[in-house]
């Protein structure tokens, strides 16, 4: 309810200023972005390996195949560099004048992307507590896999929720 709360939000500063958000949709690193958005749904894919090796009961790497551990390691890795990627846009834009109170786009857009933001964040410790977890249990059982399950639901609802803002924000003007 959160997100459709700021896409609510988003499209109503989007009707009232569409100016604004035209000349804001120019300055956008649309290449750069699609980068950073197949980063983090690719992370997606790293991430329900890993649940399927935690529904194995399989922790560390077995057989050529690796475990849950060196799955949400590497899922950690892909969120963190989204999120680098995210600092890194917010950066360039604060550097063009595009700062927090200009207008109403950059304010719907660094409110949507930046509370997506912290949403990543807590998905990254969700994996850090899960990876800290498998390795202190002796064997995997239905608490770790249950633990890794719902870690990926919360970041697969994560990813989908950047789809749905990528698509309003970088996307949508071209087709409008």
């Amino acid at each position: 309810m959160f997100f459709a709360g700021l896409f609510a939000i988003y499209f109503t500063l989007r009707a009232m200023a569409p100016e604004q958000f035209v000349a804001g949709h120019d300055v956008m690193n649309i290449p750069f972005s699609t980068i950073n958005t197949l980063i983090l749904v690719s992370s997606s894919v790293t991430c329900q390996f890993g649940v399927a090796a935690a529904e194995r009961g399989q922790r560390f790497r077995e057989n050529g195949r690796l475990g849950v551990i060196e799955w949400f390691y590497i899922t950690f890795f892909l969120g963190s560099v989204f999120v680098a990627g995210q600092i890194f846009e917010y950066a360039t834009l604060v550097s063009e004048g595009y700062v927090f109170n200009l207008n109403p786009f950059t304010s719907a857009f660094y409110m949507t992307t930046g509370f997506h933001g912290l949403h990543v964040i807590g998905g990254l410790f969700a994996f850090l507590l899960t990876i800290v977890r498998m390795y202190a249990v002796r064997r995997m059982g239905q608490r770790e896999a249950s633990m890794a399950i719902a870690v990926s639901y919360y970041w697969h609802f994560v990813d989908v929720v950047w789809v749905g803002l990528f698509f309003v924000i970088y996307i949508l003007p071209f087709i409008s």
